[in-house]
């Protein structure tokens, strides 16, 4: 290993590589196809092909999952362009369907648990695959009673609970489409979202509890029915007051007591399945539609083909209801794996809970945050001395760059055998770009490849791809998985402006990314907020990664600030540990910390001390608002609070940017 070469900390194998669901696919394409890919399979093999040839690959998926056998090649995309890219015409399928197909088809025992829910307060509860069927059918016929159609909205307003899955199957069996959001959301975020949509059933909850305490919703919820007058039909879930129902609404009990098997739509490949919405960090979020087939097709790929994912597994991602990582969750029940839902606060009661909850529930795989294991390892916690974690093949990370101290600290102190795993997607395609494969070393800091499938690659300014340096992460060739459209853009324009200039029939994402030569890639911020100084772009991660090496440190956030006169303003934020001070001696650490880990050019004007940082709800730092409040920007354009995780913090900044004359 060289210095400019990160150490390995995991291989795969030639028996495990093997053994893995993307060498049987793999060699499943070879003998249907007359193609070698090798024994066991080169990655990079199949996917070149898997670009090169998307119909082949993704006619290959639909058939080899069972979902669409038997496709021709000349049906899978008959127009390749982008948008409008135009996916497997003339098929049906419904997401529920597949998701609940298993119990059916043999492929799981009736009675194996299909969701796990996990909560503050209570012991964990099991719902079999036999009874989750049945609750669905339940939900689904209420829907139809209650004259709910197809393309009807159905919200929810609801924590990551059983009830949450039941709904959102029930509304995908019958052809409805369902929207969500948290219930730590105040009434206006969650109206910014969903009087978009104009639903017609709200399905909501009376309250939740995180960190060891409750919180009552129920005035929200009635603000909520009083100002969407497309809501016929309110069904309450009790959470905190189970003997209190709210005036004219049906009680959750009675939604789901007609126990029956499911009625599934058969719908077209690209019907509507659910919609999603943008952070709404600098305006109204945008409403993401995405499809049946696009969606059953991808998660199936990024499933068995990416996470490895087995019939049986037990499938833990840590997420809220209003990210999209909780769609993905939900989404592994087409594989018949075992979903394990967790309402609470992701490090309560003490920060390795959620390492706890692997142990006590024997998880195969674990989703979470790079924020939450960098806790974990500041803290000191060792789960491999704590926790009987023995079942445990995979963790996933994913919402912002993995420090590569991170990756070392999983192997050392969690599992040394554990398969750690870095994506970075986005809820634009309710999936990865870029992301993790079994047939390949897992190296500090990185993640392994561009996803099969997905034509990614780092352009520079001229549209040229570039290798060994900072590009815009591009997609070239379309996915099923790209919103069908955004809602309330008849003409297209929003969604051609998002994803779809400069370059017409590209998709630029709005990231940083560096393809290294060998293959591997590192996703470094946002390209509207990277750090430009003399000339010389740097990506925002990069300065994380040296500046949470100080243990003093325990967030921070770094602006790249174009002033008005022309000069270039770059100053550090950091929220430090109870106990610590900024001193100048502190100050001169974390210089020196970047000016040898990240770039001597990038060293900060200012090291300034913040109550807190700022992130979007699903973790991301509020990088670009804040940028936009030092240049000037009023406070109510430049942010939508509502988007924010803690919206007390950015006070600080708005009353900062005031004093410096910025506004």
């Amino acid at each position: 290993m060289t210095a400019d070469t990160p150490e390995v900390l995991w291989r795969p194998t030639p028996e495990s590589a093997r053994a893995t669901g993307l060498a049987d696919f793999a060699a499943w394409v070879a003998a249907r196809r007359g193609l070698a890919f090798g024994d066991p399979p080169d990655y990079d093999a199949v996917w070149r092909w898997s670009v090169d040839h998307p119909d082949q690959f993704w006619a290959d998926v639909a058939g080899w999952t069972g979902v669409l056998p038997d496709v021709p090649d000349d049906r899978v995309l008959t127009r390749r362009g982008m948008p409008g890219a135009e996916w497997f015409p003339g098929t049906t399928l419904n997401f529920a369907e597949q998701a609940l197909r298993h119990p059916v088809d043999g492929t799981v025992p009736p009675d194996a648990p299909a969701l796990v829910a996990v909560a503050e307060d209570t012991e964990p509860v099991e719902v079999s695959w036999r009874d989750l069927r049945a609750q669905v059918g339940a939900f689904a016929a209420t829907l139809r009673r209650l004259g709910v159609r197809r393309g009807d909205r159905v919200a929810g307003y609801l924590p990551n609970v059983p009830e949450a899955v039941v709904a959102f199957l029930g509304t995908a069996a019958i052809g409805a489409v369902w929207s969500s959001c948290a219930p730590d959301f105040g009434t206006r975020s969650v109206l910014d979202r969903f009087a978009q949509i104009e639903p017609t059933v709200l399905v909501a909850v009376d309250g939740y509890r995180f960190n060891g305490r409750e919180h009552d919703r129920r005035d929200v919820v009635a603000e909520l029915r009083a100002a969407l007058p497309s809501v016929r039909t309110t069904i309450a879930v009790p959470r905190l007051f189970p003997d209190e129902v709210p005036a004219d609404a049906l009680p959750w009990a009675d939604a789901v007591a007609d126990e029956q098997d499911p009625r599934f739509e058969a719908l077209p490949f690209d019907h509507p399945l659910w919609i999603v919405y943008s952070s709404g960090t600098t305006g109204l979020p945008k409403g993401i539609v995405h499809g049946h087939g696009g969606v059953v097709i991808e998660q199936l790929k990024q499933g068995r083909l990416h996470m490895d994912l087995r019939v049986g597994d037990r499938f833990y991602w840590y997420a809220s209801t209003a990210w999209i990582m909780w769609n993905i969750a939900a989404s592994a029940l087409l594989g018949g794996v075992t979903v394990v839902v967790h309402d609470g606060a992701p490090a309560y009661p003490i920060v390795d809970a959620q390492f706890a909850i692997a142990a006590r529930t024997r998880l195969t795989f674990l989703g979470t945050s790079p924020g939450y294991l960098m806790a974990c390892e500041k803290a000191g916690v060792r789960p491999v001395d704590t926790h009987d974690l023995s079942a445990l093949r995979t963790i996933g990370a994913t919402g912002s760059p993995l420090p590569a101290s991170s990756f070392s600290w999983v192997y050392d102190a969690v599992k040394p055998d554990v398969f750690l795993g870095s994506l970075s997607g986005g809820t634009d395609v309710a999936t990865g770009f870029v992301g993790s494969t079994h047939l390949l070393p897992v190296t500090a800091g990185e993640l392994q490849r561009p996803m099969l499938g997905v034509a990614a690659a780092a352009w520079d300014e001229e549209g040229h791809p570039v290798l060994g340096e900072l590009g815009e992460l591009v997609i070239t060739e379309p996915m099923p998985s790209m919103p069908l459209y955004f809602w309330n853009d008849p003409d297209g324009s929003r969604y051609r402006e998002a994803y779809f200039e400069p370059w017409p029939g590209v998709w630029r994402h709005g990231d940083w990314m560096e393809v290294t030569e060998r293959g591997t890639c590192l996703i470094t911020g946002r390209s509207d907020s990277t750090l430009n100084r003399g000339g010389v772009r740097m990506g925002t991660a990069d300065i994380y990664t040296a500046v949470e090496s100080v243990p003093e440190v325990l967030d921070c956030v770094v602006l790249g600030v174009e002033q008005r006169d022309g000069g270039y303003w770059m100053p550090l934020f950091v929220q430090l540990a109870p106990g610590a001070e900024l001193t100048d001696e502190l100050t001169g650490r974390i210089r020196a910390a970047i000016r040898t880990q990240a770039s001597p050019r990038h060293v900060p004007d200012e090291v300034l001390v913040v109550p807190a940082v700022p992130h979007t709800r699903t973790g991301k730092r509020l990088e670009v608002p804040l940028k936009r409040l030092f240049q000037g920007i009023a406070p109510e354009k430049a942010l939508n609070v509502g988007a924010v995780d803690d919206p007390a913090a950015v006070e600080h900044y708005v009353e900062l940017a005031r004093s410096r004359g910025t506004r």
